[in-house]
């Protein structure tokens, strides 16, 4: 499983401009092969960053997204951007959930 974790931090006056950049971005990639999840969320200290977080079942799958006019778009945003955008790449091999906090908590007693 790969993880990407885009951070924008855009001028001011482009804010909304971005915004509406990432929301027309979120249906289409969603729908790519390999895609589980992408989502696109507004810092609530600072509404002039924004943050990415895909979700992608193979690095495959993310080079292909990486390829497209999509992710393009995605990159175009930099010139409304007053920091260059930081992304990062995190491949995974191993996932936990619930059962590793119940059993964490659990020791705590």
């Amino acid at each position: 499983m790969i993880f990407v974790r885009t951070t924008l931090k855009v001028y001011p006056e482009k804010q909304l401009e971005v915004l509406q950049t990432l929301l027309s971005l979120i249906k289409p990639v969603r729908e790519e092969p390999g895609c589980k999840s992408y989502c696109a969320f507004c810092d609530i200290n600072d509404k002039n960053q924004f943050t990415l977080l895909e979700e992608w079942e193979t690095q495959k799958d993310l080079d292909r997204h990486i390829q497209t006019d999509l992710f393009g778009v995605l990159l175009g945003t930099k010139i409304l951007s007053c920091e260059p955008p930081q992304i990062q790449i995190h491949t995974v091999s191993q996932t936990q959930g619930m059962e590793t906090i119940h059993a964490v908590r659990q020791k705590k007693s």
